[in-house]
């Protein structure tokens, strides 16, 4: 049952922003860039009862995406500014995340 309360809530939260992005397309984004799915994972997460250390962990593991997701960002919005196909754009960026977050960590043990 909580886990379709979980479904039900997301659901209806992705298809307000959804909503608003076809409207105001700017605004969708910005809108879309806050940490909707990062808050509701947090409170999703404490409600089922997981550890302060957890939740923490899980927000730092947040912040070390965000580089990598910018990537992304600029990648898809280049490509489709430039014609290119929604899924090739899509798969391009995400290309680029994987490649981004596999440099990031290289980096990282380069200097840890």
């Amino acid at each position: 049952m909580y886990t379709i309360i979980k479904v039900i809530v997301s659901a209806i939260i992705i298809g307000i922003i959804t909503e608003v992005a076809r409207r105001f397309p700017t605004q969708g984004g910005i809108i879309a860039a806050l940490p909707i799915v990062s808050i509701l994972s947090i409170i999703w997460l404490y409600v089922q009862g997981e550890q302060m250390e957890t939740l923490s962990k899980f927000a730092l593991g947040v912040v070390w995406g965000i580089p990598a997701t910018v990537v992304m960002l600029v990648i898809i919005g280049i490509s489709l500014h430039n014609s290119l196909h929604l899924f090739v754009s899509l798969g391009l960026g995400m290309g680029g995340w994987l490649i981004f977050l596999f440099a990031q960590s290289m980096i990282v043990k380069l200097f840890v």
